[in-house]
């Protein structure tokens, strides 16, 4: 008996859709087959999100047929076939003696099923940033015939505009954020520990909002006093007090789409320096905001954060975002005064404006957001302010 699908993430159009515009590519690019074995890109294009990606697997795409190929360890199998929208017959689960086997891996039954399907010696398309330099050499050795082709971040630019259903999702991810953040405006309290503070914001992360669970939970950030110019790390065994500082990072997730958010807590009044920070800090969010419009590039954003912030007498040293969708952060776009990519519709940012200024002193404050046909919007409904305990 086949095994029954668990829901999918998105309807089937939705991803036949996606894998056109990969074939696209291919074609451009007269590539017979592509091998994609980067854990989000699978994702983007399959709906796969379980953590198999410690041994190796890939979803094999050929040109001339609609559906991919799926290959994973043979435990890792039926939650492909749960959550993919492929047909179960073309998930292959390859046998355990290929694990750890200091001669063999899972890329040489991967390498096997492309000969019996004839295209071993045809231009076979490698995402080589995502693969090691000897399972590269092994394609080329057990396929001579062949020429292989580096995808790169191919699928990552496509994957950089998203879709309206993409963006609903992204949306349900913020308000889990949200709800996550206001839980922190809760629990944080003299006395209570660092651990059980965090305890309970994961619980709403995972437990979600509006009827949406969360998925999954991606990074989470909570840097207390003395640690407050710490970028990234977790809680720690410490109580907060009053006037402790809080930064807080972290994200909701609905599968696989994160939207993040950074906000700062202060038990008790903030310090003059804090709130000085703070208001230099928005002003630059604001200007950058208002920057963002299809045409203007990632520097035109950053230049105009990091212009308003010096007026405030501050610098930020540190990029102020990347792109952002699966698993927390593309590849693609930075928003850094060098970088020239040019803004486009429906293409999804964090604006991440934490700012480590010295090693005692340090202030978060972010959003995620989409570029519109006008202008930007921001996912989260938070006030931009510091929050006060």
């Amino acid at each position: 008996m086949a095994m029954p699908k668990g829901p999918q993430a998105f309807p089937r159009a939705e991803y036949l859709r996606r894998l056109s515009a990969v074939k696209a590519e291919m074609k451009r690019r007269e590539v017979d087959v592509l091998m994609v074995t980067s854990p989000a890109n699978i994702t983007y294009l399959s709906g796969y999100t379980s953590k198999s990606a410690y041994v190796p697997q890939g979803l094999i795409i050929f040109l001339k047929e609609e559906e991919p190929s799926f290959f994973t360890r043979h435990m890792d199998a039926p939650a492909a076939m749960h959550q993919m929208f492929i047909d179960n017959g073309r998930v292959v689960g390859y046998p355990e003696a290929l694990i750890a086997n200091p001669e063999m891996d899972g890329f040489d039954a991967v390498i096997e099923f492309l000969h019996d399907k004839g295209v071993a010696s045809g231009r076979v398309g490698l995402e080589k940033k995502f693969i090691s330099v000897q399972a590269v050499e092994k394609f080329k050795t057990k396929m001579p015939k062949a020429t292989t082709v580096d995808f790169g971040n191919t699928v990552h630019w496509i994957r950089g505009i998203k879709s309206d259903l993409e963006i609903a999702v992204m949306r349900e991810s913020a308000a889990i954020a949200d709800a996550g953040m206001l839980r922190a405006k809760q629990v944080i309290r003299p006395g209570v520990r660092e651990a059980d503070a965090a305890a309970e914001i994961i619980a709403t992360l995972v437990r979600g909002t509006n009827g949406k669970p969360g998925t999954d939970l991606s990074s989470f950030f909570l840097c207390a006093s003395p640690r407050s110019a710490t970028a990234h790390i977790r809680w720690g065994e410490d109580i907060f007090r009053q006037g402790s500082q809080i930064n807080l990072e972290f994200g909701g997730v609905r599968h696989g789409y994160i939207s993040a958010l950074m906000r700062t807590f202060s038990i008790g009044k903030p310090s003059d320096r804090l709130r000085r920070v703070h208001e230099g800090e928005v002003a630059g969010l604001e200007a950058a905001l208002a920057t963002v419009k299809p045409g203007a590039t990632c520097g035109d954003v950053a230049a105009v954060f990091n212009t308003t912030l010096k007026k405030y007498g501050f610098e930020k040293k540190s990029r102020c975002g990347y792109a952002i969708g699966i698993d927390w952060t593309e590849p693609t776009a930075s928003l850094r005064d060098d970088d020239q990519t040019v803004l486009k519709p429906n293409m999804t940012f964090h604006l991440m404006l934490g700012n480590w200024i010295d090693e005692d002193f340090g202030y978060v404050i972010s959003e995620t957001f989409r570029v519109t046909e006008t202008g930007a919007e921001t996912f989260s409904s938070l006030p931009r302010e510091i929050f006060e305990i």
